[in-house]
């Protein structure tokens, strides 16, 4: 289904002028089918509760707002080469991400997402990880990538950047779900990886372009690298980790959780997390490929093994 640029200038301009979660501006314009439908008011649904969000969003959106968003796509698309916007009126959203509650209502994409994409699977952890928590990310993002599995990730230091380069170096694809605008590469150091990325895979942003790397960003970061995935591996991470946090979404998304055997012996949270619903301690890709196999939760389309 194709969507014109006025469509999603206007879904852009009902997430600015929202003052709620953006989640819930994805699920209105998805039950509406058009963002210009609910900027009008003429959106018709069954909920008074949706219609009264429906008339908050007409209110609040002008016509100069959805004509700036159009100036913005327009610059955005022109100065970044194979830069996309996708909205969730678009086939092409990603089919995982669709899946769960709290979706972002679009992303901006640098590369390409390919259908064999939901062939996925997240590998995380900390930003400070041990040589050896780099190897082991590393060694598995190859092994995964040999085995047709796309690798996503965040591009943050450490663990992320071991997974993405990983796949990579093995000639798979890997997603990197960003913290930031899709025009700003963070960290600066990671600007030759992310060009490598683009060439194999996907850059993915669910902020404005031009967005800094705010704190409260890498929690809804994590939302969509836990989404866009069938589950997520935690390699390395503490207490206070944001791989923490995406080990406690995949179980919300009702995701595979994965914890690595290391991880489990010596983090207490990770000792609880491996006791609930959805998780399993693993040691190597075997382990990985054996759990999903027996999933049966997991549906035929998304089969990885």
């Amino acid at each position: 289904m194709m969507i014109d640029i006025r469509e999603q200038a206007t879904l852009l301009a009902l997430t600015e002028a929202s003052r709620r979660p953006w989640y819930e501006v994805a699920t209105l314009v998805e039950d509406a089918g058009s963002a210009i439908a609910v900027m009008e008011g003429s959106a018709v649904l069954d909920g008074e509760s949706e219609q009264e969000f429906v008339r908050e969003l007409s209110r609040a959106t002008t016509p100069e707002l959805i004509d700036r968003w159009m100036n913005i796509i327009h610059k955005t698309l022109g100065n970044l080469p194979g830069t996309s916007l996708i909205t969730v009126l678009n086939s092409e959203y990603p089919g995982n991400l669709e899946r769960i509650y709290n979706r972002p209502p679009f992303l901006f994409v640098r590369g390409q997402l390919l259908k064999e994409d939901e062939r996925s699977i997240a590998v995380v952890g900390s930003r400070r990880a041990s040589p050896d928590g780099c190897k082991r990310a590393r060694e598995l993002a190859q092994a995964l990538a040999e085995r047709g599995v796309t690798v996503v990730s965040g591009m943050a230091t450490g663990i992320d950047t071991a997974a993405h380069t990983g796949a990579l170096d093995s000639g798979g694809r890997t997603v990197a779900v960003m913290g930031t605008g899709i025009d700003l590469i963070y960290p600066a150091e990671n600007k030759q990886l992310a060009e490598r990325i683009v060439e194999n895979g996907a850059l993915v942003s669910q902020f404005w372009p031009g967005a800094p790397p705010r704190s409260s960003n890498f929690p809804l970061r994590n939302v969509v690298t836990s989404g866009i995935a069938v589950g997520t591996v935690v390699i390395e991470a503490n207490a206070t980790s944001g791989a923490k946090m995406q080990a406690r979404l995949a179980l919300e998304h009702g995701k595979r959780l994965l914890l690595m055997d290391d991880l489990v012996t010596h983090e207490e949270w990770a000792k609880r997390y491996a006791t609930r619903k959805g998780a399993t301690v693993v040691e190597s890709v075997d382990d990985i490929a054996s759990v999903l196999e027996a999933e049966s939760a997991v549906p035929t389309a998304l089969q990885l093994f």
